[in-house]
């Protein structure tokens, strides 16, 4: 049953608007697809992120908001803890002009909370949004309902309103983590903003040091991030040649032309690879 209503969830995307395609995913091997997260609350969710300016798809009791490059699955099943303290910290969507947007959400209750996240580091004026001299750009932190970090960051060079723009990963073993991710997904690696990174189509893997261990991320908030990619049935032959053990190996759903695998990588980033999302 778990199956059938995740593929059900799949089908339903075929009705999503062109704002929330995986245009990346047209031009890359592999590039970003999904994030899935356990909320509680669905609508409370979905409001949420279309408060940032996606477009929700919903199926019966399930639902889905879409960004350009990136699809949000929520399902309803009360997470387990936040994002923060896991090896993936937070989201980021980068907006064209991000004072609005954060006046916008914060009107509606949902917490601005950059204080909290870069106080330390960065100035944060009265509307919540911090400078970031190294990246030459205003950012912002909001607290989704169900508890996910999701960094808000303004590129004014940005060719849309909003679209996806990255992952943050926390480490202990930030070097060692970004040279997995280059080797086994084909990132390519540089810096962003004197940060390590590494980008696939359609987002950046940005990866900081963490002064402790940090927690797997199956059962929180943000449960799994996804990945499309291009002949998936011989990338995982690659990866398990390279000894990685997938949670559940490659399978090809015939009825709506769609290939799924999971994995957790070394630091228990719960990992989700797709081909045929893109297509949908």
């Amino acid at each position: 049953m778990k199956t059938l209503a995740c593929f059900a969830l799949l089908i339903s995307l075929t009705s999503a608007p062109a704002s929330a395609q995986l245009t990346a995913a047209k031009t890359h091997a592999v590039a970003m697809g999904h994030h899935h997260l356990n909320v509680e609350d669905a609508a409370k969710n979905v409001a949420f992120w279309k408060s940032l300016g996606g477009k929700s798809v919903k199926l019966g009791e399930r639902h889905i908001v879409g960004f350009p490059n990136v699809l949000i699955f929520l399902r309803e099943q009360k997470p387990t803890a936040g994002s923060a303290g896991a090896v993936v910290n937070h989201l980021g969507l980068q907006f064209q002009d991000l004072r609005p947007v954060v006046k916008r959400v914060a009107a509606t209750g949902i917490s601005v909370i950059s204080q909290e996240v870069v106080g330390a580091t960065m100035k944060v004026d009265a509307d919540g949004l911090a400078w970031n001299e190294a990246a030459g750009a205003y950012l912002a932190f909001v607290r989704a309902p169900n508890g996910t970090r999701v960094e808000l960051y303004e590129n004014k060079k940005a060719t849309l309103p909003v679209s996806n723009h990255h992952i943050h990963f926390y480490s202990t073993e930030v070097d060692a983590m970004k040279a997995w991710y280059v080797k086994h997904l084909g990132a390519t690696p540089g810096q962003r903003s004197g940060m390590e990174a590494a980008d696939v189509g359609g987002v950046n893997l940005t990866f900081s040091p963490a002064d402790t261990k940090t927690e797997p991320t199956k059962g929180r908030a943000l449960d799994h991030i996804g990945f499309e990619i291009d002949g998936l049935e011989a990338f995982c032959k690659k990866m398990e040649a390279a000894g990685i053990t997938f949670d559940r190996p490659y399978e090809k759903i015939e009825s709506i032309g769609v290939a799924v695998a999971f994995f957790t990588d070394p630091w228990g980033t719960y990992v989700e690879l797709t081909e045929g999302l893109d297509g949908l």
